[in-house]
């Protein structure tokens, strides 16, 4: 049980650990340079110049503590915009590649239907969420530590648990689309125009004054900056993340179930 889950996991490792090394570096060059940027810059009244669409793009609040500074720079930018697109990119071609290589037959000839086969390629996509969301943490608590502006590690811990369910919101939508063409690249490509369309859009609904209209985006529901700077959780919206990740693939294999492959 599970043979293809854990024979597309394993091919996924390898990457993985590539995505954890370079986020990892990424992180460490953030953490090396704030000392001297936070001796002798004044982040905070940079961000108050700033116009408010960008405030809300980044969810900036303080760049003077290290806290305030990684989200901003790391997490709203490398977590919530990077490795969210990184993961629609990745779930956009699980099914779509093998139509558009014509390799969906023999996969469809194997003993296993068609949910189960999309479910299970779905479910390898949780070895880079998880590797990522191990690796990097550790690597931002040792260097924070290291440089003397320890970070909190238990909102450190909580806004990676958080990141989790919301990575797995935008690799719904890469799937959704992955089911919807064939041709892996158009799929690829869309999910990229989706899913930044939808981190541009939540930010001017807030600056327009219509809230309401940013709830279809996964980014309303994760915010790195209350976590690590407010030490504010919002578990619920977790749980709606989980939610709409879980209703994208259930809807993505019916349509599967139902379709014809050419």
């Amino acid at each position: 049980m599970f043979e293809l889950a854990r024979y597309e996991a394993r091919r996924r490792l390898r990457g993985a650990l590539y995505l954890s090394v370079g986020l990892s570096l990424l992180a460490g060059m953030y953490i090396g340079t704030f000392p001297s940027i936070a001796t002798d810059i004044d982040l905070d009244e940079f961000i108050e110049q700033m116009p408010e669409i960008f405030k809300e793009l980044f969810n900036l609040a303080t760049m003077n503590t290290i806290e305030g500074f990684l989200a901003a720079e790391l997490y709203s930018i490398g977590w919530t915009l990077l490795l969210g697109l990184y993961v629609a990119y990745s779930a956009a071609s699980l099914i779509a590649e093998d139509v558009d290589r014509e390799r969906m037959d023999i996969l469809l000839s194997l003993p296993i239907s068609r949910a189960r086969l999309l479910g299970e390629k779905f479910l390898a996509l949780g070895v880079p969420i998880v590797v990522v969301n191990v690796v990097v943490p550790v690597v931002v608590f040792a260097g924070t530590a290291a440089i003397g502006y320890p970070i909190d590690p238990v909102n450190l811990a909580i806004v990676h648990a958080l990141s989790i369910p919301y990575l797995l919101a935008c690799g719904g939508i890469g799937i959704v689309l992955s089911v919807l063409v064939d041709r892996a690249t158009i799929a690829q490509r869309g999910s990229l125009v989706l899913l930044f369309g939808l981190f541009l859009f939540e930010s001017l609904t807030v600056v327009a004054g219509y809230d309401w209209l940013g709830s279809i985006a996964p980014m309303r529901y994760f915010n790195p900056t209350d976590v690590l700077v407010e030490s504010s959780y919002d578990l619920l919206g977790g749980v709606v993340l989980l939610v709409g990740a879980i209703a994208l693939v259930a809807a993505s294999a019916v349509y599967f179930r139902r379709r014809d492959i050419e």
